[in-house]
């Protein structure tokens, strides 16, 4: 499989197929996706601002590093290649929970998606790779919030969707141990 397909997947997430990335979002085909989170000692989170020729959603705020899995890889295995590749982040990830969901982007694709959403700590800096980000911030999620209320057109659409859940899985339950 090439970088450019994505794993077509069923409500419950089993694999029925591949097909090319674009075609999949034209016709808002359910696909496989990963969501990277990542918190600092201080409690910020890194958010990072889409590259501007992004095929959909640039200059757009989000979590650390999104990305399909590819054929024969597992989904923390994208996790961590893609916070890498994006971020210049090596961390430990480990997935908190899964949502589908599907909603018509900025450019009039369609993300439909089966999330598999993964949190890590780092206090790290990243070191961006331009072609993919612009900038980044760690930022508080009581400044999140703000912004959110304020300016929510400057998120990703999944952002929005995932925002309250990660902060409710990090501060009830999550599986990982700051420190």
């Amino acid at each position: 499989m090439n970088k450019a397909e994505v794993i077509v997947v069923n409500e419950v997430d089993e694999v029925v197929g591949y097909m090319d990335k674009m075609e999949a979002h034209k016709l808002g085909i359910l696909h496989r996706a990963i969501s990277v989170f990542i918190i600092d000692s201080n409690a910020n989170w890194l958010l990072q601002q889409r590259a501007e020729h992004k095929y959909h959603s640039g200059l757009l705020w989000s979590n650390a590093a999104c990305t399909h899995p590819m054929k024969g890889e597992s989904n923390v295995e994208a996790a961590n290649r893609r916070l890498f590749e994006e971020m210049g982040i090596r961390t430990s990830l480990v997935k908190i929970f899964s949502i589908q969901y599907e909603t018509v982007l900025d450019n009039g694709l369609i993300e439909n998606e089966f999330d598999h959403i993964y949190i890590g700590y780092s206090d790290d800096l990243p070191v961006i790779d331009p072609s993919e980000v612009a900038a980044f911030k760690y930022i508080s999620v009581a400044e999140i919030k703000r912004e959110l209320n304020g300016h929510s057109q400057r998120f990703t659409p999944w952002f929005h969707l995932l925002f309250e859940q990660v902060v409710k899985g990090v501060l009830v339950d999550s599986p990982i141990q700051k420190g």
